[in-house]
Parts: C-alpha cells; sequence; structure tokens
C-alpha cells in the first residue's frame, strides 16, 4: 500500500466502527520543498487533530482545547514534547541525506516520512502498534510487531532492516511502547476529549439543480465529524457511472458539508423514484433521500414562463415568511409609539 502521498489527504482518512480509537502521528521531512516547513509533526485521536509542531515554530500546540487538561497531571507536558521534536527534527534531517545516498540523488524536492501510533478497542481491550516509514510517496520500511522484525519494502531498506532487526533491546522497547504506553496516552486523550469525540450530528440533505440539463446536487451540510461518505444508488446498489463526488467541506460553526453529483440528463420520468441519495457517517448512522422531482430546489423557469415547483414552494414560504415579518415589525412600531405624542416636521439637522 502506499503512504504519504500528501498530508492533507491524509488528514481524512475515514476511521473504522466507533468504538475502534486511534492515536497517530503523522511526521514530515521536506528537502527543498519551498514555502513549507522542513520538518512538521500533526497528532490526531480518531482521526481529529490533537497537537501540531513545525521547524519554524519549534513548538508542540494543542490543536484542540480539552488538550489542555494533560498539564494537570503533567505541568510540563508541552516544554517536554517540544523537546522530543527537536530532537527528532534533526535525526529526520540527517536520515534525509541518508535516503538521498542510498537511492543515488544529488538534489531536487524530496520527503521522508513517519507514521507510528496505536488503536485500542474500548470494549475488547484489544490493542495494535503500528510504526513504518516513506520515502517519496512510497512505503521505505515498516515494523510487525508480530515477528517483531522489520519489513524491507525496497532494497535501499534492507541494509536498515539488518540493523535494527539486530538491536533486540530497541525492538522490545517498541513492543513496550506500542501494547503499553500508547493505548495509556490514548485512553487519557479519549478521556479528555469524549464530548468532542463521540459527537455525532447527522446534517441537512437538499436536492440542488441549477436547470433541468444540469447535473443533480444532493448536499448535505451540518454534519460531524467529518468522517462521512455520501453516494448515489440505484435499486439499492450504489452507482460509480454518472457520479461525481465532491470534497468535504468546513462549515463556520464547526461542522462540515459535502456533495455528490448524479447525471440525470437520460432518465426516464419513471425510473426517477428508483435512485436515492445516501449519506453515511462513521459509525453507521445514516440519512436517506429518495429521487423526487418535488423536493428539488431550484431557480429555473418552465415553459409558460413560470416557475418550477420547487421554486414556487420556496417563494410562497419566503413571502409568507416576509408579511409575517412585516405584521411582527408595524405590531412592535407601534407599541414602542409614546402615548399623547404625534411627530412633527422638523427643520434641524444635527
Amino acid at each position: 500500500m502506499r503512504l504519504f502521498l500528501a498530508l492533507c489527504f491524509l488528514l481524512g482518512i475515514p476511521s473504522g466502527a466507533p468504538e475502534i480509537h486511534s492515536l497517530k502521528y503523522f511526521v514530515t521531512g521536506a528537502s527543498n520543498v519551498p514555502n513549507f516547513p522542513e520538518y512538521v509533526v500533526v497528532g490526531l485521536v480518531d482521526e481529529l487533530q490533537i497537537t501540531h509542531y513545525d521547524s519554524n515554530t519549534r513548538r508542540v500546540v494543542p490543536k484542540q482545547d480539552w488538550m489542555n487538561k494533560v498539564t494537570e497531571e503533567d505541568p510540563t507536558y508541552w516544554e517536554d514534547e517540544s523537546d522530543v521534536s527537536l530532537r527528532d527534527q534533526q535525526t529526520f534531517k540527517v536520515n534525509i541525506e541518508i535516503m538521498k545516498e542510498r537511492f543515488k540523488q544529488t538534489g531536487g524536492v524530496h520527503i521522508f516520512q513517519k507514521m507510528y501510533g496505536c488503536e485500542w478497542d474500548d470494549e475488547t481491550g484489544e490493542v495494535n502498534g503500528f510504526h513504518q516509514y516513506g520515502y517519496d510517496g512510497e512505503d521505505f520500511i515498516v515494523l510487525d510487531l508480530k515477528t517483531e522484525t522489520w519489513i524491507a519494502p525496497v532494497q535501499q531498506a534492507v541494509p536498515t532492516k539488518h540493523k535494527w532487526d539486530n538491536d533486540k533491546e530497541d525492538l522490545a522497547y517498541w513492543k513496550y511502547y506500542y501494547t503499553q504506553i500508547c493505548p495509556d496516552w490514548l485512553k487519557k486523550y479519549v478521556e479528555f476529549g469524549r464530548s468532542s469525540l463521540m459527537r455525532k450530528d447527522l446534517p441537512s440533505v437538499s436536492l440542488l439543480q441549477k436547470t433541468p440539463s444540469s447535473l443533480l446536487t444532493c448536499h448535505a451540510t451540518g454534519f460531524y465529524p467529518d468522517r462521512a461518505q455520501m453516494f448515489w444508488k440505484k435499486d439499492e446498489e450504489e452507482l460509480h457511472e454518472d457520479v461525481v463526488r465532491g470534497e468535504i467541506l468546513p462549515n463556520h460553526d464547526g461542522s462540515f458539508q459535502m456533495s455528490v453529483d448524479l447525471d440525470v440528463s437520460g432518465l426516464q420520468d419513471e425510473d426517477w423514484g428508483r435512485y436515492s441519495c445516501v449519506f453515511h457517517l462513521a459509525g453507521g448512522q445514516e440519512v436517506s433521500k429518495r429521487l423526487d422531482k418535488r423536493d428539488i430546489r431550484t431557480n429555473w423557469k418552465t415553459n409558460d414562463g413560470g416557475l418550477s415547483p420547487g421554486a414556487v414552494a420556496g417563494g410562497v414560504v419566503a413571502a409568507l415568511l416576509l408579511l409575517i415579518g412585516c405584521i411582527i415589525g408595524l405590531f412592535i412600531y407601534k407599541k414602542k409609539q409614546p402615548q399623547g405624542f404625534r411627530a412633527t416636521n422638523t427643520s434641524e439637522t444635527s
């Protein structure tokens, strides 16, 4: 499996079942990458970013307010983590130069990355760890905790594999770290951020279309977290053709939105009811909306010059709301007028 093609992509990887919690760190060392720090570390719990470090600031900082609870038990936590990241930063700079020698490279843009962490099943108590390196978008070396050996997918990693396989003390430490230390920290973080990590908000789903010949958009907004999927299906089977999926985007209130488009230009009227738009939130919750012309929100006009049914319905609602607003406003204005006085004209200005 290819690793680390882009950090922002990795941050969007969907998690598994909700009872499986994860603590992951993505470490990126860059060589000759303009406008990008030489070294970046991003920490995530259940795919939600909790920490950040880069070579420009040289400080590990929390990305969630609840992460500050960690200092209640360890007042020097952030300083200690910053010192560790600074030391690792120097090691990564050396490793990039070693990678260039191994791959016979003299210059250019290169990325050396590490991904490590653990998973914990809060129902069974089972834990699992992972530790792997990638170079220029490809796997370089991976730790197999079950056999306590390193796997080298490429020839250039074989010398490293032999060296690390012979370091039994180091292997014993990694096994202890990923089965004891990492899960313990993960459990703390989950407890600190339980209200955020367990939050599940389903979206409102709408059907949108600019014109009868445009793609039909199924739009979901207001959901949380951002670990979600959205797709069209026909007769209970997921569609892959004539479908365009959009990205998950943030809303101003911290929730998210996304959309998926369907080409309906060739659909017969009798087939519309066979299609449904499905939103699936991590954890199994779903919202399904069947394709119905009456539910489409649009502003295009019909052949006789009138508005489409969706636009008419929206216009009627808007007009009623406007009328009600005017009545309420007039009532408030009347109530505020002083009793026993009448308004007069004046030529004075202030």
